[in-house]
């Protein structure tokens, strides 16, 4: 197992320093799945819900996470995103939709956070564009489901 990498040899946190790292092309996909009542699938794919179009303003906050998640966590660089994808697909059995962030750049470092901060925040907004009709929604398997580029090339889940 490799040593924590915001960590210094003393343990206190750090920045990790790229300065030296070639810049590479990079992305990374994440995914999200919120889970509701059949009804609120319904109202959501049916575009009734009483907020509008909640797949879009989610699809949105997506994207604008994406883009900050350097003042999210603590961490993180500033990165120069070249691309952020948010796709919503609704699932039926049983009643969720699921979120796919998928993010790039040419640079020195990842987008694995940029896209795992973008389905978490799509999600949220989901749950609260629809908590006035479901309280009972649940978040879950937030998680990476790709990575390419960088020194540690590519990786999937399984």
């Amino acid at each position: 197992m490799s040593k924590l990498t915001h960590l210094d040899d003393k343990g206190a946190a750090r920045m990790v320093d790229v300065t030296a790292k070639a810049e590479t092309e990079r992305e990374a996909r994440a995914e999200a799945r919120i889970t509701m009542a059949p009804e609120t699938l319904a109202m959501i794919v049916d575009g009734e819900h009483p907020k509008g179009d909640v797949l879009a303003v989610a699809r949105i906050a997506g994207i604008m996470a994406a883009k900050k998640t350097h003042d999210l966590i603590p961490l993180c660089h500033v990165l120069n995103l070249t691309s952020v994808k948010i796709e919503l697909s609704p699932e039926l059995e049983p009643a969720a939709v699921r979120i796919e962030a998928r993010c790039k750049l040419s640079g020195q470092t990842g987008v694995e956070m940029e896209a795992l901060t973008a389905a978490s925040i799509a999600a949220l907004t989901l749950y609260d564009m629809c908590k006035a009709v479901d309280r009972g929604m649940v978040i879950e398997t937030v998680r990476l489901l790709e990575k390419t580029g960088g020194r540690s090339g590519h990786w999937q889940a399984v």
